[in-house]
């Protein structure tokens, strides 16, 4: 195994890790690239999202090198993030901030795994148990609160019909219920068909799937409040 800069082997677990932090503290530090030194998290916003994209196209394509120099550069930006984080005077963290708390959260939330093992239940028990775990996480009041406004349309109502369809109140999404589901060879040429008939009648599909999906987020949260209402004080 050949060492790193550093002397370490590189087939030491988290070695390649700990000297992308390191490569990354002297881009950042006094004498490295101005560039990276005058970076923010708000300036980094649109490489994150483009990174992140760029993944997905990897693996769409099946283009596993491909892949794996995307999730490096997507991985830098959680690293860069992390670097620039060190430097907030009241609120610092650091890389190994950012992995324990998700390590603690994948803990938590797994009880079925790392807790009690009698608890396992089908693929739905875990999903309701999973958002059950978030809400009282975050104090969420909605199952859907926590759906960044950024996403797409179609990524949106995705996440709103699914946590519809696992709180229960998947009645209130279009088909949700249908009989037969549809055919995945043909949904994506059914879903372009629609784009195509709205821009040929001059309609924005992305604009009019927001304004459906805030619609059936409206219904999802009115059926909530309902439910809470009618519960009886423990």
């Amino acid at each position: 195994m050949s060492p790193t800069p550093a002397g370490r082997d590189v087939g030491e677990p988290g070695a390649g890790l700990r000297e992308l932090v390191e490569v990354m503290d002297r881009l950042r530090s006094p004498g490295g690239c101005p560039w990276d030194a005058e970076q923010t998290h708000l300036s980094l916003v649109p490489y994150a999202l483009e990174e992140a994209h760029e993944v997905a196209e990897a693996i769409e394509q099946g283009d596993r090198a491909g892949m794996r120099e995307e999730l490096g550069d997507l991985l830098l930006q959680v690293v860069f993030h992390a670097r620039i984080a060190q430097e907030d005077p009241d609120d610092p963290f650091d890389v190994d901030d950012v992995a324990r708390g998700i390590t603690a959260k994948l803990v938590r939330r797994h009880p079925h795994v790392f807790a009690d093992a009698s608890e396992v239940g089908s693929l739905e028990d875990l999903h309701v148990q999973w958002d059950r775990i978030k809400a009282e996480e975050k104090r969420r009041g909605s199952v859907l609160d926590g759906i960044p406004a950024t996403l797409g349309a179609v990524a949106r109502a995705q996440k709103v019909v699914s946590r519809a369809r696992r709180s229960g109140h998947g009645e209130l999404a279009p088909d949700l219920a249908a009989d037969t589901a549809p055919d995945p060879a043909t949904l994506g040429e059914r879903l372009l068909a629609l784009i195509a008939e709205a821009q040929s009648a001059g309609v924005d599909a992305e604009q009019e799937l927001r304004a459906a999906t805030r619609g059936l987020e409206s219904q999802v949260r009115a059926a909530e409040g309902s439910a809470e209402a009618e519960t009886p004080p423990s």
